[in-house]
């Protein structure tokens, strides 16, 4: 396992931000997963090792190093390399579990894989035999990649100002990005990049190459520990070996976009489970009956029986749907067409709704149901919802209903592109 070249610091609020060096590279390649068994198996034990540590890195933004290497090296960050390429090639309805799993222990650590997994998914869509050897022979060697996509100050998310410039066999990379999940702790950060006609690319850039600087920014207050903040492209030099195509994932009806689209879902659907876990922990260990209820014990309280009962319904409900979406995208990714597409689309955006949803409620009715002490500071249990209202906003829940009822009242596919 790597000992990374960037050391665990802890935020000071009056801290200016910093430049930040790369993590080395493992000299121990990755584990490869055999099946998707073995993939739940492997995520429900680094979930545990996890879990414990999870309240402290929020309270004192501790960056995941450690537990970051072992989710790398264990083989889950290449559980959807194609299996012609010595992948496991696990279902997406797998790949969601995993992060559901991981999420629920640390979601800031599920979050981090999204982007890495979006860009191998990417890459079987777009890339030729050559560059889908050499990038996939990357992600199975346990080689972490980031993200360096969105803009701060760009009218849309899917605006971009950042653009490369031919130079023989490298491309030149300048502009400025901010939401770099992952990007701090990563081996190797996917830019996108517009050319001269305007089209989106990843240019997959060394994490320490020369004007390739990553500030330590990030200060939201969930998701505090998702190696995120700003990147700064000042002539990094990418060569065309990295240079992926990434716009023709668009161009035509492929899974892109609801690969990308799941692993949000199944970020929110852990955090759901976390808060209900630690809802009914509290309730059964420190709550006490409320004066009228004429129980002795708060898990005795009807009405908490009630809504424990609600929560854990409406929890799964979300899963189901989830799987659902992971069916409809396998099939997608089988056999991409404008329907099977479509059916990936909607069925991610109406697990999307429900895991939203779910995700607020459960983290909303802990303190409600657990009562006055479990807003205690030295519990951190704010910390699920700081991250459950964090991350939902990633990709708006309105606009879920709006293509789903589209969809089924007018028959309009839902647009093609990384947030559908």
């Amino acid at each position: 396992m790597s000992t990374s070249g960037a050391q665990p610091r802890l935020a000071v609020v009056d801290d200016a931000p910093k430049s930040v060096p790369g993590p080395q590279r493992s000299s121990t390649p990755a584990h490869v997963i055999k099946d998707d068994a073995e993939a739940i198996a492997v995520a429900e034990r680094l979930a545990a090792a996890f879990a414990p540590g999870s309240s402290e890195r929020d309270a004192r933004r501790i960056w995941p190093t450690a537990e970051l290497d072992a989710f790398s090296q264990s083989g889950l960050w290449s559980i959807n390399v194609p299996k012609a390429f010595g992948g496991p090639e696990v279902s997406y309805a797998t790949l969601a579990r995993v992060i559901e799993i991981i999420s629920a222990a640390d979601s800031s650590i599920g979050q981090i894989a999204q982007n890495h997994l979006g860009v191998i998914a990417a890459i079987r869509t777009v890339s030729d035999p050559e560059q889908q050897k050499l990038l996939f022979g990357e992600a199975l060697k346990g080689v972490r990649f980031g993200n360096a996509f969105s803009e701060f100050k760009s009218k849309r998310a899917a605006d971009f100002e950042t653009t490369f410039t031919e130079a023989g066999d490298h491309v030149v990379v300048n502009g400025r990005k901010f939401y770099s999940s992952g990007a701090i702790l990563a081996h190797l950060v996917p830019i996108v990049a517009l050319d001269d006609q305007g089209r989106a690319w990843y240019a997959i850039a060394e994490r320490d190459a020369p004007g390739l600087t990553v500030i330590d920014d990030w200060s939201a207050f969930g998701q505090k520990t998702t190696l995120s903040g700003t990147v700064i492209l000042d002539n990094v030099k990418v060569p065309k070996t990295h240079l992926v195509p990434g716009y023709k994932g668009y161009e035509r009806p492929t899974a892109d976009g609801a690969i990308f689209q799941i692993i949000q879902v199944a970020v929110d659907t852990g955090i759901a489970s976390a808060a209900i876990a630690e809802t009914i922990d509290f309730v059964n260990t420190k709550s006490r009956a409320w004066v009228d209820s004429g129980v002795e014990r708060a898990s005795d309280d009807p009405y908490t029986i009630q809504a424990i009962g609600d929560l854990t319904i409406r929890l799964h409900a979300a899963q189901a749907l989830q799987e659902r979406a992971g069916r409809a995208i396998d099939q997608a990714v089988e056999n991409p067409t404008a329907e099977t597409v479509a059916q990936a689309q909607i069925a991610t955006a109406e697990a999307k709704v429900l895991s939203t949803e779910i995700a607020i409620a459960a983290t909303n009715k802990l303190f409600e149901l657990s009562g006055a002490r479990s807003t205690l500071a030295e519990h951190n249990l704010d910390r699920l919802w700081r991250n459950a209202r964090t991350h939902t906003l990633h990709d708006p829940v309105r606009w879920k209903y709006a293509i789903v009822g589209n969809h089924a009242l007018n028959g309009v596919n839902p647009p093609l592109h990384a947030w559908s």
